[in-house]
């Protein structure tokens, strides 16, 4: 085979071992070490690495920021990494369409920053947003916190250019704000994980910024009495821009790493947010409360734009903050419909309780997206294969709840042994067509999803 210099010799790339190991993992704990990683700076170099890597067989695993939780960025089998660092620029700001286009490697929260300069709104707020970028999000679907007002990442995606396993370059999507031809490889790429083809530009839909928000912070000393504030909170007509949820195990971590100042015994907590014009967000924002004092929760409202500010910080903070409790978390980003929360939530207890395993819970609760985090020590064999099985439980009682097993994480390597659990085998039959038509020579990607693919590739855990 010829050598990745010789044949790419134009395309920035290293094959020291220090880049290899920066490029062998994710968030997920997962790791393998690729053969070469690359750095393009166009869509045509992204040609030139795909063309060379069909015609050798050598597998290409694109890669954003390498914040993903489901191993979707792992390089399995000897791969090329594509990283798009470089391929990090907003080509085209639409403000008369309200549209922007960018590249794969633009951070997510630098667009925002950027778009509201203009007066204008990207929604989609991963917890990672200050580092993942728009590509990862796409790969992923990613959504966050404001989901539940605005929807997710695939909402926003009006048109892709992607280059083919192949090298071949294609386009899909429009750029008006509808449009019904032909079938939507758009939303079949988006959430894709990288497996289908490589993004090279994404055009993306923004909405007008709203003109205020008002932040509620909201103590429960009773943990169902926090799931009915969310189902309460929905029947009573207001969706709100956030409704964030946290128990008290997450409540700790976070008093612990970045303290609020939140006093004793409050068993979870709600952070919510509603946004629009001024006057009508302070009524939705006083019934909001008084429809959480009703459950006999002590209500608070961030006070200026910098206590918000701070509440956030926290709340986003958290996710590392729980490596505190534990040197080893196994996460996990189940959905169930919003009015089964409190009994998800108190089946996740009664489990933490009967194993002896430490279960931290928080998330999207507006939207039913719970992130369950088992935290458990590695290094004690007994304890973390004791948490490995509470995994199947989890996503069973998620699945008889009418749920699912990932809300924004993806499948990945982490739950690709369970993706039979929710999807049946003629669909999943439909899925690996779908691959083998886009990637005949399965060198895009490799190992992901597909639990059979998994076992034909090695990693490390």
């Amino acid at each position: 085979m010829d050598s990745i210099s010789d044949a790419l010799s134009h395309i920035k790339h290293s094959t020291s071992p220090e880049d290899l190991i920066c490029y062998s993992f994710d968030a997920c704990g997962v790791d393998a070490m690729p053969s070469a990683v690359l750095w393009p700076e166009t869509t045509e170099e992204v040609i030139h690495i795909m063309k060379y890597a069909s015609t050798q067989g050598k597998p290409v695993v694109p890669r954003g920021a390498g914040t993903g939780m489901s191993g979707g960025a792992v390089p399995l089998r000897d791969s090329l990494v594509l990283s798009f660092e470089r391929m990090n620029r907003m080509i085209e700001l639409d403000r008369g369409s309200m549209t922007v286009l960018v590249e794969p490697g633009m951070i997510n929260g630098r667009l925002q920053r950027e778009v509201e300069h203009e007066g204008l709104f990207y929604p989609p707020d991963p917890a990672s947003m200050n580092f993942c970028t728009i590509g990862g999000n796409v790969a992923e679907n990613a959504g966050g916190p404001r989901a539940l007002k605005y929807g997710v990442t695939r909402d926003y995606v009006m048109e892709i250019e992607a280059v083919l396993p192949d090298g071949g370059l294609i386009t899909t999507g429009v750029r008006t704000h509808k449009g019904v031809v032909g079938y939507d490889l758009v939303r079949l790429l988006v959430g894709s994980e990288g497996t289908l083809a490589v993004v090279t530009k994404i055009r993306l839909k923004l909405l007008p910024l709203p003109e205020d928000v008002v932040t509620l912070l909201c103590l429960f000393y009773d943990l169902e009495a926090a799931g009915k504030a969310v189902t309460s909170i929905m029947d009573a007509k207001i969706i709100p821009r956030t409704l964030e949820f946290m128990d008290r195990e997450a409540i700790n971590a976070i008093e612990r790493f970045r303290p609020l100042g939140l006093p004793s015994g409050i068993e979870a907590l709600l952070i919510i947010e509603v946004d629009g014009h001024t006057e009508a967000i302070r009524k939705e924002a006083g019934r909001i409360a008084d429809l959480c004092m009703i459950l006999h929760a002590d209500v608070r409202m961030a006070e200026d734009e910098a206590a918000r500010k701070r509440l956030w910080e926290s709340r986003r903070s958290l996710s590392p903050a729980l490596y505190h409790l534990n040197p080893t978390k196994i996460n996990e980003d189940i959905v169930v419909p919003r009015q089964r929360i409190p009994e998800m939530l108190q089946g996740l207890r009664r489990l933490s309780e009967e194993r002896g395993i430490k279960i931290v819970n928080f998330g999207h609760a507006g939207d039913g997206n719970i992130h369950v985090n088992l935290m458990v020590d590695k290094a004690n064999e007994e304890e973390f294969r004791k948490a490995q099985s509470l995994v199947t439980e989890i996503f069973s009682m998620t699945l008889g709840l009418g749920g699912t097993i990932s809300g924004e994480h993806g499948i990945g390597i982490t739950k690709a042994p369970y993706i039979g659990m929710e999807i049946k085998p003629r669909e999943l039959q439909l899925m690996r067509g779908i691959k083998e038509l886009f990637d005949p020579k399965h060198i895009l990607n490799p190992g992901k999803i597909f639990p059979e693919d998994l076992r034909t590739y090695a990693c490390r855990r």
